[in-house]
């Protein structure tokens, strides 16, 4: 068929199992759909009917007699397991070198660089969680000015910093200065804003998130698109992702709720092209933190409103839901785990079938260009 709109939607870290390669990665046996379902949070009729199930290697969701959808599952031919990674693959880059990652904290020469460029100290450069962070080094970060940097498991750069001391924008333009200097050698794929709040013994993280990531190698499906006159529209942190390159229109959003409110509003847009969606919360509040139950009610939440969204799609839209990477809430790590990820299309022109697995993210990049193109 020929769509004049394709909506892709990407649910950031819902795997659905192991990747053949997991072990490499360490994450054998990692499973994120099976481990949110035995939450027994899941409520996913939307899904369910559109052949979630019926995709190779899912077991544990109940499969369709009559999919509506066009169902594959995806195996990541880059090699990582990143957000960044993740939507670059989808979008047409294939990543053959595993982006720098820290696992004893940036060098020396790194920190000195961006001290002197920020004119501030800093505490901690080590792998830590996000919320631990700024509970061990909260405080001294208030008494002191100094900039709390973290890495993780992924090529990330953060910085967290409490918004009474330093005000998001602040702290954006110190990430821009940041991003400015990890290149090259040093080159991790984000630079992550974390601002925080609240009181000594009582803080947490606010929805001021911002990522700053690489720009792109090469020219991706957005810049094709929209170098031959399509939308491209980006929701939530698709702009990030991608530093802006190839996209005509962006609305970024603090949470899930927000993401799909506005693209319920942009369904109602007369546009022609792509609306990429990132709905980033199953990761950021879930996936990382290990909850489980917090995972699958905010799948939940999703496959409600799913329920209506496609009511609103016109005959000549496709619709895409995908994700970037898992992360096993119920797994020994709290880092993003190496998997499959579902591949669903539908739309009136869709007929529905089981692909089986096929090889590369990349292959959504491909079908959105030929769909609008056809």
């Amino acid at each position: 068929m020929k769509a004049k709109r394709v909506f892709l939607i990407v649910l950031d870290s819902f795997g659905i199992g192991a990747a053949p390669d997991a072990a490499d990665f360490g994450d054998a046996g990692a499973n994120t759909l099976a481990s949110i379902e035995r939450s027994g949070k899941l409520h996913i009729p939307t899904l369910t009917a559109m052949g979630l199930g019926n995709i190779d290697g899912v077991s544990v969701i109940e499969k369709a007699a009559a999919p509506t959808a066009c169902v594959a599952r995806l195996q990541e031919k880059s090699r990582g397991k990143d957000t960044t990674t993740g939507h670059w693959e989808i979008a047409g880059i294939i990543s053959e070198r595993p982006m720098p990652t820290y696992p004893h904290g940036f060098p020396q020469e790194v920190m000195t660089a961006f001290e002197q460029a920020v004119g501030k100290g800093t505490l901690c450069n080590l792998p830590y969680s996000g919320t631990d962070v700024i509970r061990d080094y909260g405080q001294e970060h208030l008494a002191t000015g100094k900039l709390i940097i973290y890495t993780s498991a992924d090529s990330v750069f953060q910085i967290a910093a409490h918004e009474s001391l330093v005000p998001p924008e602040e702290l954006y333009e110190i990430c821009r200065t940041a991003r400015n200097l990890l290149q090259g050698e040093h080159g991790v794929g984000r630079v992550i804003a974390r601002p925080f709040e609240g009181e000594p013994g009582n803080f947490r993280r606010t929805e001021n998130r911002r990522d700053f990531s690489l720009l792109p190698p090469a020219p991706t499906v957005l810049n094709r698109l929209s170098g031959e006159g399509y939308d491209v529209i980006g929701v939530g942190k698709i702009g990030d992702i991608f530093s802006m390159a190839g996209i005509t229109e962006t609305h970024p959003t603090h949470n899930n709720r927000e993401g799909m409110k506005v693209t319920s509003r942009l369904v109602k847009k007369d546009f022609h092209g792509l609306c990429f969606i990132n709905l980033v919360d199953f990761d950021m509040l879930y996936g990382h933190r290990q909850d489980a139950e917090g995972y699958a009610a905010a799948m939940s939440e999703f496959d409600a409103w799913l329920s209506e969204f496609v009511k609103e799609l016109h005959h000549d839209d496709v619709l895409m839901i995908t994700a970037d990477h898992g992360c096993d809430p119920s797994d020994q790590s709290t880092d993003h785990t190496r998997e499959y990820v579902p591949y669903l299309t539908y739309g009136e022109g869709i007929a529905p079938e089981n692909r089986g697995t096929l090889l590369g993210f990349d292959t959504i990049g491909d079908e959105v260009y030929s769909l609008l193109n056809n």
